[in-house]
């Protein structure tokens, strides 16, 4: 299981897709307990990049380490007890239940098809329970609705419980209660738990609320990383979206909000 040195880093990291340069010369150093949130226009590459993060794709140039250890020396079952990658996308291949699904999240600490064990089938209850999901056990996962179905890929996660969570918009398709829950429980999970969070996100007022790190992409290989109260800004924002920006108070007069103008 992890422990107190996660680190996600990488070094001139270069993503192209079909020749043209996406995310050029990115640079990162993640430690234990770090929220960071990832925010750019649709096609700009935040999903390639985490897919790059993950291994799954080459990148054009750079390096990508787990714990000081490059990717490509790593073998899939070792990346997969140390990162955990939530897709965009969800494709039910087998007509399993949503508990057999989530304990699916344990496989890269087992041969395949082998049995499981009860306390997994709690950690597995437990997560399910998290995600408001705990009366759904016994459901056929293709029978959900998209947040439903986006809550299981969640709960399968937080039943792997990586060093490093990759998560691709987590908060598609969910409604604003559903949202602020599983923001709340990845924010738990870096703060109390010493996880490495780095999530895509479309709504800049809500990584102002959880994110430590913002990365912005600005397309064309440009983009910038820094702390999220630095970072999320009217001007870089408008830069980024293409939208004018501006801070507006919460209902109480509170808290700054930025939010488009």
């Amino acid at each position: 299981m992890p422990g107190a040195t996660n680190n996600l880093s990488c070094s001139d990291l270069t993503v192209a897709v079909e020749g043209r340069v996406l995310v050029e010369n990115l640079n990162l150093d993640i430690d234990a307990g770090t929220f960071v949130c990832v925010l750019g226009t649709n096609g700009v590459g935040k999903s390639l990049t985490l897919h790059t993060l993950a291994g799954l794709r080459q990148p054009q140039h750079g390096e990508v380490r787990l714990n000081g250890t490059g990717l490509q020396l790593l073998q899939r079952r070792q990346i997969a007890r140390q990162l955990g990658l939530l897709l965009q996308i969800h494709e039910d291949t087998f007509p399993l239940t949503v508990l057999d699904t989530v304990l699916m999240g344990r496989y890269p600490y087992h041969d395949l098809w082998s049995w499981q064990a009860q306390d997994e089938q709690e950690i597995a209850r437990s997560a399910l329970a998290a995600l408001d999901l705990h009366d759904l056990d016994g459901r056929m996962v293709n029978s959900l609705s998209g947040g439903e179905r986006e809550r299981v890929a969640l709960a399968t996660l937080v039943t792997q419980d990586p060093a490093i969570w990759l998560l691709d918009e987590p908060t598609n398709h969910l409604d604003p209660h559903h949202q602020l829950t599983v923001l709340d429980l990845l924010r738990w999970y870096s703060t109390d738990k010493r996880r490495v969070i780095v999530t895509t996100v479309h709504n800049p007022a809500l990584a102002m609320r959880y994110a430590d790190q913002a990365l912005l992409l600005y397309g064309e290989g440009e983009w910038e990383y820094g702390p999220a109260n630095e970072l999320l800004e009217p001007g870089r924002l408008e830069r980024m979206y293409q939208t004018p920006f501006d801070y507006f108070a919460d209902s109480k007069g509170q808290r700054r909000v930025l939010l488009p103008a």
